[in-house]
């Protein structure tokens, strides 16, 4: 806007200053944000939901599970530790009670002195047990007693357990800690698909299979298998519930578990209600606004949905 000035003096009077405004009044102007096309909002929302669900699988798989699986080795660990004391630690499938051993049920701990390797071991095989750390294969043995114990630990998620064991040479000791004793094993021998099979054990004797995935991290392609036989005279246990032919599905290697995918369907529902407030928002309010306000529940949803997800990944990944 201009304006035109003119001065009057008078020898009577001060001088007066007059402004006059060439259009008469001031005008403000405000653009209004144009509606945004379906076809955008639709850009918005998916690129929205695809960025928190891979930013928070990347971050879930590398991160959170590392520090997931080291919480939850600390709290196997002091609960393992008080049965122990307490003389109260399982040596069978069973409970007190006569029921099955819970999934996750610390049953023995393991040492590999040349990984550097200490972790609990879980009753179980599923993939929501070997979040935690190494589980025990239901159809076998425990560590220590007549026959042959299968523990099963990932790869590369969760802590990577036995991302090492591939390079263990013959010789090499293991030990484990059960509510029986102490045991040792030597490896006999690391294996591949395909490779053949070790001697088979003596009658009453102990073998230990140490089972992860093969291939490139995050991309298992077969199985590492490592044979270990025990070190002096093991001891007897309670029979099996479950038979190689019995043993769920979910627990065998490379299997997924697929038992909580109501929590996927409803965390994936947060997930998109999100994204759909998100694009409102950014029309509504900004970018800089909705970013602020959205990203921490993105995120937050978006691991919560990787979690789940991370249950249909093979379970030795």
């Amino acid at each position: 806007m201009t304006a035109a000035v003119t001065v009057a003096r008078s020898s009577s009077a001060p001088s007066v200053v007059h402004v006059h405004a060439e259009d008469g009044r001031a005008r403000t102007a405000r653009a209004e944000l144009p509606p945004l096309s379906p076809r955008m909002q639709l850009v918005r929302f998916f690129s929205a939901f695809v960025f928190a669900l891979s930013f928070a699988m990347l971050l879930q798989l590398t991160v959170v599970s590392r520090l997931q699986h080291s919480s939850a080795q600390q709290r196997m660990f002091d609960s393992f530790r008080s049965v122990l004391a307490k003389g109260s630690a399982p040596i069978g499938p069973t409970d007190e009670q006569g029921g099955p051993l819970a999934l996750g049920t610390p049953v023995a701990y393991l040492e590999i002195p040349t990984l550097g390797l200490r972790e609990v071991v879980g009753e179980g095989t599923t993939a929501g047990v070997l979040f935690d750390g190494p589980g025990h294969r239901r159809d076998t043995v425990l560590p220590g007693q007549v026959g042959t114990s299968v523990v099963m630990a990932r790869r590369a998620a969760f802590g990577g357990p036995f991302d090492g064991i591939a390079g263990l040479k013959k010789g090499a000791r293991l030990t484990f800690t059960t509510a029986q004793g102490v045991y040792q094993y030597v490896v006999i021998g690391v294996r591949g698909d395909g490779a053949p099979l070790p001697p088979a054990p003596k009658a009453g004797s102990s073998r230990l299979v140490l089972v992860t995935a093969a291939g490139r991290p995050f991309l298992p392609s077969g199985l590492i298998r490592v044979d270990a036989d025990l070190v002096g005279q093991p001891t007897g246990g309670p029979a099996r519930l479950f038979t190689e032919d019995t043993l769920p599905g979910a627990e065998r290697p490379l299997a997924n578990d697929s038992s909580t995918m109501w929590a996927l369907v409803m965390w994936l529902q947060a997930l998109t209600v999100l994204c759909i407030g998100f694009v409102w928002a950014w029309h509504r309010w900004g970018r800089a606004q909705a970013w602020v306000v959205f990203i921490p529940l993105l995120l937050l949803v978006g691991l919560a949905v990787a979690g789940e997800v991370a249950r249909l990944l093979p379970n030795l990944t």
